[in-house]
């Protein structure tokens, strides 16, 4: 299972599962963006680098999200997949890198959600051997 959504009163809430931080920030990407529309739909017609940074992982996961939101809200970027994803720290940051694929919404694919922002409200990352899981709440 790469994601699941758990029931909230009023926002979408989901967690996200993989073997390391980039397979689960990976997978929280694609459950944030099938709220918005079904991403197996989106041809891949645009490759984007996407590098950002952040003092801790929650953060990092925010950023993520939220740079993700503005491709939306400003080139109206569609996400399919995820690609050489790599988290790493440096000094006292994390920094995230990765190639995003996807194409820009069109009237061909339908959109059945909004996400309006990532919020922090019951944020975590849990780091076991083997499995990661992310849990994150988006204002919709």
């Amino acid at each position: 299972m790469k994601y699941k959504f758990l029931k909230h009163t009023a926002d979408a809430k989901f967690q996200a599962f993989g073997k390391d931080l980039e397979e689960s920030f990976s997978n929280a990407a694609i459950a944030m963006f099938e709220i918005i529309i079904k991403t197996k739909n989106i041809e891949k017609n645009i490759t984007k680098k996407i590098e950002v940074k952040a003092e801790n992982k929650e953060n990092l996961l925010y950023k993520w999200l939220e740079e993700l939101l503005f491709l939306l809200d400003t080139e109206f970027f569609v996400l399919n997949s995820i690609k050489n994803m790599k988290i790493k720290k440096e000094g006292k940051k994390y920094i995230l890198k990765s190639e995003i694929t996807g194409d820009t919404y069109k009237e061909k694919y339908e959109r059945h959600g909004a996400v309006k922002a990532v919020t922090y409200e019951e944020m975590f990352i849990k780091e076991l051997k083997g499995k990661v899981t992310v849990q994150v709440i988006l204002d919709i």
